[in-house]
């Protein structure tokens, strides 16, 4: 009832209080985007409820935000600009700024308050007056975040509300639909089909010839002579060819070609296998 005073309620029934703010809460976890701006209505009018609740009690002094979100009943007015109008916004901000500080500095001492008393409290050992304390500063610590939420709650419902706005105004007119385009036609870049077919397409094209093909190709129009370069047994790989080159020179009694294998032979002969590097000497 709220022609009764606080005195008058039973200790064991002062944690009832609570039970809207507990509401507001349990709704601000609703996940259903589409009825987001439904949740938030319920909840700020939870949140309302708890904080009128707490007044007329006379728990806490603060201000009684308004029941509705603010913008409801000015949406169609025009908001005053100018220079006049900016001096009462500064004013307001640095109050709302102090007030916040304020409530941030009562929450903690209250948790703080609380942390000590509840274990004391859950355990029966605690007598009246302590139990009761003890569920009024939880009550007390409710009215801060009750006030919090509401602030969150009523930006966050002006950029629902606005985003909503900006959907119905770029929303196409009912009866109307966007223009059908005909599909692109493909086409080439070229001037027109007989050229595309002797110079391409305009873009490089795969290769139709391995290199094998084209030097027998060549060999065959007498551009190279048969010698002119190794014919190579499949999977053998260049070195091994070299290898066999090598061989072959030798074979013949190439004088130039035994010299240079002597002189290699006899340099690995003084010089041990990684002489001269020294790139990974630290």
């Amino acid at each position: 009832s709220e022609n009764e005073e606080l005195e008058e309620i039973a200790s064991a029934d002062l944690k009832y209080l609570l039970l809207p703010a507990l509401l507001g809460a349990l709704t601000l976890k609703q996940v259903d985007l589409s009825r987001r701006l439904e949740h938030l209505e319920s909840a700020r009018a939870h949140f309302w409820r708890f904080l009128k609740l707490c007044r007329s009690y006379g728990l806490g002094s603060f201000h009684l935000p308004p029941a509705g979100p603010p913008g409801e009943e000015d949406a169609g007015s025009p908001s005053p600009g100018g220079p006049a109008a900016a001096q009462p916004s500064l004013v307001a901000m640095a109050s709302s700024r102090q007030a916040k500080i304020e409530r941030y500095k009562q929450k903690k001492e209250l948790e703080n308050r609380l942390a000590s008393m509840r274990t004391f409290v859950e355990s029966g050992q605690a007598d009246e007056d302590q139990i009761r304390e003890f569920y009024i500063i939880q009550i007390q610590k409710w009215i801060n975040t009750s006030l919090e939420e509401i602030e969150s709650i009523d930006q966050e419902m002006v950029i629902l509300r606005s985003r909503g706005t900006a959907k119905q105004s770029s929303a196409p007119p009912h009866g109307t639909s966007r223009q059908v385009r005909a599909p692109l036609k493909p086409f080439i870049l070229t001037r027109d089909a007989a050229q595309a077919k002797v110079f391409g397409a305009g873009y490089p094209g795969l290769p139709t010839m391995t290199v094998d093909d084209w030097y027998e190709q060549r060999r065959r129009q007498g551009v190279v002579s048969g010698q002119s370069a190794p014919q190579r047994t499949p999977g053998i790989t260049d070195e091994e060819l070299q290898k066999q080159q090598q061989e072959k020179k030798e074979e013949e009694d190439d004088e130039e070609a035994l010299q240079k294998a002597r002189n290699w032979d006899d340099w690995k002969d003084t010089h041990p296998r990684g002489y001269g590097n020294r790139q990974n000497v630290g």
